[in-house]
């Protein structure tokens, strides 16, 4: 299996690209995985709300092929423990998904169209957080999910 991480925008501070390639170095340890960037689409007076997310849900939906398996982080997903984040990614891994996605959105969130193609959502706090930090808290989460997975001494309790 493959993991894809789709992110909409560039991340704007320097310390969170630093974290997010530590931890993108980490997870290829343990399987083929990527992040994707697509351009943020910015506010305009031409543009409200709707209009933008429809235009970022445009360019996710370019990004994805038919057969990959789609997971939203997205505000009404299921929660889960760090266990049950690492149960998840075992279940896909050993089943039939080849490419596991998952996509964060932009400052607006998703479009309608998203949301049907999505396979999944996950929360990963009731909390909001930056379309920003998420990134950052996601991919610790992942990690950890794969060090619960083997047993490593990452995760303790």
């Amino acid at each position: 299996m493959k993991i894809t991480f789709l992110l909409t925008g560039k991340s704007k501070k320097g310390f969170m690209d630093e974290g997010i390639k530590m931890y993108a170095e980490r997870i290829r340890h343990y399987v083929p995985f990527k992040i994707t960037e697509i351009p943020e689409t910015k506010l305009s007076g031409k543009l409200g709300e709707s209009a933008i997310k429809e235009k970022e849900g445009d360019q996710i939906l370019k990004s994805l092929s038919a057969s990959d398996n789609v997971v939203l982080l997205d505000e009404r997903g299921k929660m889960m423990s760090s266990f049950e984040m690492a149960d998840y990614i075992r279940e896909k891994s050993v089943g039939s998904v080849k490419n596991l996605v998952f996509v964060t959105g932009g400052a607006y969130g998703f479009s309608p169209k998203i949301y049907e193609r999505a396979n999944g959502m996950i929360s990963l706090s009731k909390m909001t957080f930056s379309h920003q930090i998420i990134r950052i808290i996601f991919l610790e989460q992942l990690y950890r999910a794969f060090t619960i997975i083997r047993n490593e001494p990452y995760h303790h309790g």
